[in-house]
């Protein structure tokens, strides 16, 4: 589980289409082969360390609903370790499963911050709501607006400078995760929708063989 509190840019260094090794010497310190990380929000397993960086498998899977397929050698990724138990969640509960891409479409000025706008799959966005929360390239963002077709978020300043999000243009490709309660919910209320419809069918049937 993360936060969405990046610690830290690494780099891409070498990449192939399983494995990636990412030079990040700040997350390092008590990481160990079998940790998780998400790079760019997405949540990958450590397979090698070496020094000064760290090696990681990637399925086919991933590079399907994820940005990591664009990734190349020099490329900027946000990382962030798995939450200790003892930490806070300065973010929000993040998992690290990416539900889809979306493309920046705007970023605007918005006072002391600059605002993204994103276009989304309705998948995604009929369960983003205003005010609550989005993980974009792993970094948890409060949803400033949502349509039918894209949301936006402001984005102070400090977390421009401390992610990768600050070098991002219009055009640009970003990982989503959804706030995982919301998921449930959907879920949810989508079994009892299923259920209550098949439970008037067999009523139906039931007056129609009387």
């Amino acid at each position: 589980m993360f936060t969405g509190i990046i610690e830290t840019v690494g780099v891409v260094a070498k990449c192939d289409a399983s494995s990636l090794f990412i030079k990040a010497e700040k997350i390092l310190t008590g990481t160990q082969i079998g940790d998780s990380i998400a790079v760019n929000g997405v949540c990958l397993t450590v397979t090698k360390l070496t020094e000064g960086g760290f090696w990681a498998d990637v399925m086919p899977e991933t590079l399907s609903r994820s940005n990591l397929g664009k990734l190349t050698s020099g490329s900027p990724v946000n990382l962030e370790r798995a939450m200790p138990v003892e930490g806070r969640i300065g973010g929000h509960i993040v998992s690290g499963h990416i539900d889809g891409t979306g493309k920046i479409t705007k970023i605007q000025n918005d006072g002391n911050a600059v605002r993204f706008w994103i276009e989304a799959a309705p998948s995604i966005l009929q369960i983003i709501v205003e005010k609550g929360s989005v993980a974009i390239d792993g970094i948890s963002l409060t949803v400033a607006s949502v349509s039918g077709t894209d949301l936006s978020v402001s984005v102070i300043p400090h977390t421009l400078g401390e992610t990768i999000l600050g070098s991002k243009r219009i055009g640009d490709t970003v990982n989503l995760e959804n706030d995982i309660i919301g998921k449930y919910v959907k879920r949810l209320l989508g079994k009892a929708t299923a259920e209550n419809q098949a439970a008037r069918d067999e009523k139906l049937l039931a007056w129609l063989s009387e």
